[in-house]
């Protein structure tokens, strides 16, 4: 059983950017809270590697803005505090790299652990300015329920007119 309270201490305290970031602790909250609703929604995705990519996916950025090598060091940092912070299988822990290293590609995967990690993350674009598109989804389910809000947003914005009744 993964202790993930140490994870989260060592992590908050190599942050090189401030905890309060759009890429900080509360990011990290949101992606490990929606992560696990998609575990549970769309099923057979590993909840050890989406919680600890929760933490790590932007563990390592250097700042806010661009910074294109952030996913492969949250990766590489992974891979140095395996057997130290966090025990996985070697299976288990290539999904876990891979979801860190490219989470910020625009990749979309078959892979339900992975799809769930990036998912996750982009379910959690709005507290940028941007409105999460479905065709970047990977999990099925999730590409649904963002299509639906998409299409209910659509519909709600849109002026309603004496013949829509």
């Amino acid at each position: 059983m993964i202790e993930y309270q140490p994870i989260w201490d060592e992590v908050i305290s190599n942050f090189h950017c401030e905890l309060n970031s759009i890429h900080g602790r509360e990011h990290w909250r949101r992606v490990e809270d929606v992560g696990l609703k998609i575990v549970k929604l769309a099923g057979k995705a590993d909840v050890d590697v989406v919680r600890l990519f929760a933490v790590l996916h932007d563990s390592c950025r250097r700042n806010d803005n661009h910074d294109p090598q952030h996913g492969m060091r949250a990766a590489e940092y992974a891979k140095m505090r395996r057997g130290r912070l966090f025990d996985l299988d070697d299976e288990k822990f290539e999904l876990l790299y891979t979801a860190c290293a490219w989470h910020a590609d625009g990749e979309i995967t078959s892979n339900l652990t992975v799809g769930a990690c990036w998912d996750a993350d982009r379910m959690d674009l709005r507290r940028v300015g941007i409105e999460p598109d479905p065709s970047f989804f990977s999990t099925p389910e999730v590409r649904q329920i963002v299509l639906g809000k998409q299409l209910f947003a659509d519909l709600s914005e849109r002026e309603i007119l004496p013949q829509d009744f």
